[in-house]
């Protein structure tokens, strides 16, 4: 630390040693502090045999403080809190889809996602609790220390405190902020949704909860290539984890890329527009669910949840579900022995700033088979028909369980060559390093969830290009 003239030290701007800790975290694998990761199948289910978990679908008559409002048809919550599900209508220039419109979720609140990490005999460790959400069809995943809405951590639905919630939002002398950024939520579900994303490293003895275990970086990883253990909200965290690339150089600049990506998000016409549900063109609801009239898409439905370990231990909420499994994936090709990720600058109608960084492929199939030509996504026909050994990763993971029921993608990494992936890749494409697009994770609303969830691969070493 140098000293200034006022006589305020001055700090480094960047802390390397934070990064070579990641390091160390995610070559550490097959054990940590708390137990083997051989061993973390078994905790897991006995986490799920301790308490009683149960999701019922229900008719909409029957949510609890839940209703839909007599002059919109929104469905809101009695109390103006937690969110809504009301109507959005989307135009844009470009695309087989130019105009359409559907449910959205609205939730205005700033929700905080954090891991907390300690040190274990020179190793970084970090706290994971075994969190059942509703909408994921194994219940019980992975998921970051604390993740709550505000409504959840300032106990608007009366229950109890949210574990962990003060090393987050009253952070001690003794702990230290590693990663803290806004991020996005599924733009094609959401209306500008924004969650802190935070991991915080404390030096002081963590009481001990029988739901929570310390596993290092390394471990994470591999849980990773197993399907449906490690939920979005983990993964959304790690993928902002200041991870370093040792990278001889890549195909654009920084500031070549950012003003290539500036001018996406300036050269996009997207007009959206916030609707009554009830004037939702194309949309039908009865007793138990709103659905799209071709039966495409996802459907609003409704459940009754109980959970023996959460704040409050039983409630009825609205959740979205696909009617189909998506797929996800990052075209990958060498340049100057420096591998390159194919990113989409992706527009979808709930984000804040008309586009984000997007994986190369990012759709439900189901909903494009009826598009032939160059109306067909690009990249789309080269992920489904990959040769499996150009694949050097997939699984299946699920998406945010708390507002979506049994949503799941296929997320994968595909090696393409000249004739695949082309160098000069179609408008709206652009050749990335791991390393750029690790960096834009720093800041807000530039990356989107989909890709954080394989950026988080190659940051706990899931994936190695």
């Amino acid at each position: 630390m140098k000293t200034a003239e006022a006589g305020r030290p001055l700090r480094t701007r960047a802390d390397r040693a934070v990064a070579d800790r990641l390091a160390r975290s995610a070559a550490a694998v097959g054990a940590g502090a708390a137990m083997t990761t051989d061993a973390f199948p078994d905790w897991l289910a006995e986490r799920g045999r301790a308490h009683r978990f149960r999701v019922d679908r229900i008719p909409f008559a029957d949510l609890e403080d839940w209703s839909f409002a007599p002059d919109t048809g929104n469905l809101v919550h009695r109390s103006g809190r937690f969110f809504t599900v009301e109507g959005l209508h989307v135009t844009r220039g470009e695309g087989p889809f130019r105009e359409w419109q559907q449910p959205i979720i609205k939730q205005p609140e700033v929700g905080i996602l954090g891991i907390l990490a300690k040190e274990f005999d020179g190793v970084l460790h970090f706290l994971m609790q075994a969190k059942m959400e509703p909408g994921n069809s194994n219940l019980l995943q992975l998921s970051p220390t604390v993740q709550a809405t505000r409504s959840n951590y300032t106990k608007a639905h009366k229950g109890a405190d949210v574990k962990y919630i003060d090393y987050f939002i009253r952070p001690s002398a003794g702990s230290r902020v590693l990663a803290d950024s806004l991020q996005s939520e599924h733009g094609s579900w959401f209306f500008r949704k924004s969650n802190r994303n935070m991991i915080v490293e404390t030096d002081e003895d963590i009481p001990h909860d029988q739901d929570f275990c310390w596993l290092t970086l390394g471990q994470i990883g591999e849980l990773l290539r197993a399907d449906n253990v490690v939920n979005m909200d983990a993964r959304t965290v790690l993928a902002c984890a200041p991870v370093r690339y040792e990278e001889s150089g890549a195909l654009w600049s920084d500031t070549q890329l950012l003003s290539w990506f500036t001018g996406e998000r300036a050269r996009h016409e997207v007009r959206v527009e916030r609707i009554p549900l009830n004037d939702v063109a194309d949309w039908k609801r009865d007793d138990t669910s709103v659905d799209h009239v071709g039966g495409s898409y996802f459907r609003v439905v409704a459940v009754s949840v109980s959970a023996g370990n959460r704040e409050v231990t039983g409630w009825t909420q609205p959740l979205f579900e696909p009617r189909s499994l998506g797929v996800t994936a990052f075209v990958t090709r060498s340049f100057g022995g420096v591998r390159h990720l194919l990113a989409h600058a992706r527009v979808e109608g709930g984000f804040l700033d008309t586009v984000e960084f997007g994986p190369t492929v990012q759709y439900t199939p189901d909903n494009y088979a009826h598009l032939t030509g160059t109306d067909r996504p690009p990249f789309l026909d080269l992920v489904l028909s990959a040769d499996p050994s150009c694949i050097s990763y997939q699984a299946v993971h699920s998406e945010e369980g708390g507002r979506f029921l049994n949503a799941e993608s296929r997320y994968l990494f595909i090696d393409a060559d000249e004739s695949q992936a082309p160098t000069e890749p179609p408008p709206g494409y652009r050749w990335v390093t791991a390393g750029q697009l690790t960096s834009l994770t720093r800041h807000g609303h530039y990356v989107n969830v989909q890709a954080r969830t394989l950026l988080a691969l190659l940051n706990s070493g899931c994936v190695r290009l």
